[in-house]
């Protein structure tokens, strides 16, 4: 599957429509510049000949069947399927005769997953450590990279949520298919300082980076230890602590749309969707008291 740097495509944030179905559809972002995007809908004419990345590569079958080819593997795969490909490893994946073949795919950054497996508990001194398991078929690591893809191609969603969901399945894939020795647990009190960081700056966009610097955390750690403690994502809960917010103000009877914006919304539709999600009622319906 072919590196969508191979593409004179350029967008911010955007994912690229694709008019013909056989046509790639490239998703990239300056503000994600780890990870690239590529899918298609019906790869039955394509044919790859043999090449490699210089990136890692994760992607997944979502339709019909393939040969995929990765080093001395040879294998006919098909729907639910996750393969696997290290930088510079040889590969290819082609249809199989004329069956309909669609597929997604993720191009990582090598060092910033290095950085990853260094938080996760490898050594400092090492370089990336190779995966040894070159495909899968895990529902439950199939399903993670289906809903990664979703959220990182989602243009309603933040960096935050986006920069969260991919060290949560990226963790995921280290300790699933390539573990290393649990890291030293961090105490507690870190984490509540990130709480009280979200909570005290909700109402405008957060990187990821600065709460980690707040609470002096590495992102892997904050990803997977936060939910632990609070049940919810640092994106999710930034998304609450709004909401939050916002039915302070409703209760005030500022206006729906001046709420939406004062609390970090992208507009009141926004709003709108969030709200009902986390109170079940509109901002309206809430807001009404009679």
């Amino acid at each position: 599957m072919p590196h969508p740097a191979l593409t004179l495509i350029k967008a911010n944030s955007v994912t690229l429509p694709a008019k013909d179905p056989s046509a790639p559809k490239f998703w990239r972002d300056d503000a994600l510049s780890f990870v690239e995007a590529r899918s298609i809908q019906d790869g039955r004419r394509i044919c790859y000949a043999r090449h490699s990345h210089e990136t890692f590569s994760i992607g997944m079958v979502t339709g019909g069947r393939s040969i995929y080819l990765n080093g001395r593997v040879r294998e006919r795969i098909g729907a639910g399927t996750v393969v696997v490909m290290n930088p510079e490893e040889v590969h290819a994946c082609n249809p199989d005769g004329d069956q309909p073949w669609s597929y997604r795919m993720l191009y990582v950054d090598v060092r910033w997953l290095t950085q990853l497996q260094h938080e996760l508990g490898f050594s400092q001194n090492l370089d990336f450590r190779p995966f040894s398991t070159t495909m899968s078929t895990d529902g439950r690591l199939y399903a993670g990279l289906d809903r990664l893809y979703a959220i990182l191609t989602d243009a309603h969603a933040e960096h935050l949520q986006k920069q969260g969901a991919a060290i949560a399945f990226f963790s995921e894939v280290q300790q699933k298919l390539n573990p290393a020795p649990v890291p030293i647990a961090e105490a507690n009190h870190k984490l509540v300082h990130a709480a009280e960081y979200i909570a005290e700056h909700c109402t405008r966009s957060l990187k990821l980076e600065e709460i980690c610097a707040a609470a002096g955390l590495s992102a892997s750690y904050l990803i997977r230890a936060f939910k632990e403690r609070y049940g919810m994502t640092p994106h999710a809960y930034l998304i609450n602590r709004r909401i939050q917010y916002s039915r302070a103000q409703l209760r005030r009877g500022h206006l729906i749309a001046d709420v939406a914006l004062e609390a970090g919304f992208s507009d009141q539709a926004h709003l709108q969707r969030e709200f009902k999600r986390f109170v079940a009622a509109t901002p309206g319906q809430y807001r009404y008291r009679g």
